[in-house]
């Protein structure tokens, strides 16, 4: 069991923060040159939570929803808050683009029905036309959280602003899923959920008072909130933070920050470390330390050796230790972090044969077959339980045999908000041959060592099966990357399609812009079938190239397979020849719907 926490709420940490730390800053918004744009200390954030509280409960009561949907900043912290000091569900969303909201925010929209759309003044003209055209949306009170009321609460017409009492039951927010399989699905997070994942990510992280976050995750997405701006508040730390497309565009910037503020904690997708690689300049990093930097969180995506390897390896010159990187696992259904390592541990590599993968197991390489390089990580938190279970018996499998990741413990969320087929499938699951207790279906693929370490291979729903083999669509993605310079790394989907009763391989890829005007398809598409069958002795029925930026992802930039599948079939991407803007024998295969869940990371 965890050890005994004296909080009941979210609410319970931020009072207890604004009490014996009022005036030291809780949060820092730097602005995309890098100055500081915002602060807010412990107690401001509890004032003006308390005051929106107040405004929000005079309009409603306990248990409607609130979509969140702010800009880069600090009001997104006073709207969550506000929320749960007035026992509004509160819906992070990712903002809609001007006037067109993607499909997964129409989704969430119609799914949980809000009440209100809180956001900031700046952002209000735009927000609304963005989802004018929705039905659900028609029914919303708009409220800038800059613009509302901010005296004392009990003027406000709610005494105290108090008027519910949170406790550990309490639904505290929805946390869409990012929609990699599916639709996105709200996964219904408890305070209780809360306090005691992030007991858990305290414990495995060592975090205290002085653990300074640095983030440039957005706060919609659940790696931004729960384990940066929520985490750091738990123990009392500063987190600052900075907007995603400020790192997009400088990321040695995040760099910067993490030395000027002597963070000890700041992590990201795999491929945020990548692009500090590639971004690199020795005269950017003059005078750069980063020898505070105790926990570089890798998560959200699959990690790669190489990727590690290589920072470490850019970085050490500046202070870095190879030994402070952190590979972890972790997903929304389970609020957010599953598995860890220990700080300063460093992170394990296993090098795999690729023939025993195929076959579920775990082996080493041998005569001349290619390896794969798994990375550790880490083990089960405290007071939680993981196991590995083959899909289709329900069963146990060996240590060093690979099935699906099951988890047990008070992090795992109740169920999916209104979709109770979906939450007894995913949240309900029970291992064959034993009794209570019920399990998450992670819908990841996975092993555990003889000393407790995880191992993550794939999605269950994305393995390629051909000729009775199991195939790794990320191997093959890998693979059709390097196979040419004018391939964008991290931007490729390989599925299979059905072709005369047969499974054939399909990959679709992004082109660098850089060779917009000089592609020969030829050779590239060469290339890559000659990679392939090299690496993985398959063939590839169809290598579609498409523009820069088109492939579908999610918002926390995991490739959506299922989507590029469809697109494939329904003749929809944005290709670089005519000749594959279509499937030859399109419509031969119906639509199909992944539900399962996704790593959110």
């Amino acid at each position: 069991m965890l050890p005994a926490i004296w909080a009941k709420s979210l609410v319970d940490i931020l009072r207890h923060r604004a009490q014996i730390q009022a005036n030291e800053r809780a949060y820092v918004f730097l602005a995309d040159r890098g100055g500081e744009e915002a602060a807010m200390s412990f107690a401001e954030l509890d004032h003006r939570a308390r005051a929106l509280a107040a405004h929000l409960r005079v309009a409603a009561g306990v248990g409607e929803r609130a979509l969140l949907l702010f800009p880069p900043g600090l009001d997104f912290l006073v709207g969550f808050f506000g929320c749960l000091y007035a026992g509004i569900i509160a819906v992070p969303m990712m903002l809609p683009r001007r006037y067109r909201p993607q499909e997964s925010n129409r989704s969430i929209v119609e799914d949980c029905a809000p009440r209100f759309a809180l956001t900031c003044s700046s952002f209000m003209a735009s927000a609304r036309p963005s989802l004018a055209d929705l039905p659900r949306a028609r029914a919303i009170d708009w409220i800038a959280v800059d613009e509302a009321p901010s005296g004392s609460p009990s003027g406000l017409g709610v005494s105290n602003a108090i008027t519910f009492e949170p406790t550990r039951d309490t639904l505290a927010f929805l946390q869409y899923t990012s929609g990699s399989t599916s639709a996105p699905k709200g996964v219904m997070v408890s305070h209780g959920n809360l306090l005691d994942n992030l007991e858990m990510i305290r414990v495995a992280y060592d975090n205290g008072r002085a653990s300074t976050h640095v983030s440039w995750v957005p706060l919609y997405h659940d790696m931004g909130l729960i384990l940066n701006a929520l985490q750091a508040l738990y123990v009392g730390a500063a987190c600052v933070l900075m907007a995603p497309v400020a790192f997009m565009q400088r990321p040695l910037s995040w760099l910067r920050a993490i030395d000027h503020y002597r963070a000890e904690v700041a992590g990201g997708p795999n491929f945020a470390f990548d692009l500090c690689v590639e971004r690199f300049r020795p005269d950017q990093v003059v005078g750069l330390d980063l020898s505070h930097w105790k926990l570089a969180i890798n998560g959200a995506e699959p990690v790669r050796a190489d990727t590690l390897e290589r920072f470490a390896q850019t970085f050490a010159p500046y202070g870095f230790r190879r030994e402070a990187l952190f590979p972890c696992y972790g997903m929304a259904e389970a609020t957010l972090l599953i598995s860890g390592g220990q700080r300063g541990a460093g992170y394990r590599v296993r090098p795999v044969g690729q023939e025993a993968l195929q076959q579920n197991r775990l082996s080493p390489a041998y005569r001349d077959e290619a390896a794969r390089l798994l990375i550790g990580c880490g083990k089960k938190l405290v007071g939680e339980e993981i196991a590995i279970v083959h899909p289709h018996t329900r069963r146990r499998v060996m240590d060093g045999s690979v099935g699906e990741i099951w988890v047990h413990g008070p992090n795992v969320a109740s169920g999916y908000w209104r979709q109770p087929m979906a939450t007894r499938e995913t949240f309900q699951a029970r291992i064959a041959g034993e009794g209570a207790p019920r399990w998450l279906r992670t819908g990841d693929l996975g092993c555990l060592d003889g000393e407790g370490e995880l191992y993550i291979t794939g999605r269950l729903k994305d393995v390629i099966i051909v000729r009775g083999a199991n195939h790794y669509p990320q191997d093959i993605e890998r693979t059709v990357e390097r196979s040419h310079p004018a391939l964008r790394p991290h931007c490729s989907a390989a599925f299979t399609v059905s072709r005369q009763d047969q499974e054939v391989l399909i990959v679709v890829q992004e082109v660098e812009r850089t060779f917009r005007h000089r592609l020969d398809i030829a050779e590239v598409t060469g290339a890559v079938r000659m990679a392939v069958v090299r690496e993985h002795e398959l063939t590839v029925h169809d290598v579609v190239l498409i523009r820069t930026g088109t492939i579908p992802k999610t918002t926390s930039g995991k490739i959506r397979r299922r989507l590029t599948r469809q697109l494939y079939l329904d003749g929809a991407l944005d290709v670089w020849s005519e000749a594959r803007a279509r499937p030859h024998d399109q419509g031969m295969i119906p639509s199909d719907h992944d539900h399962s869940p996704r790593a959110a990371i």
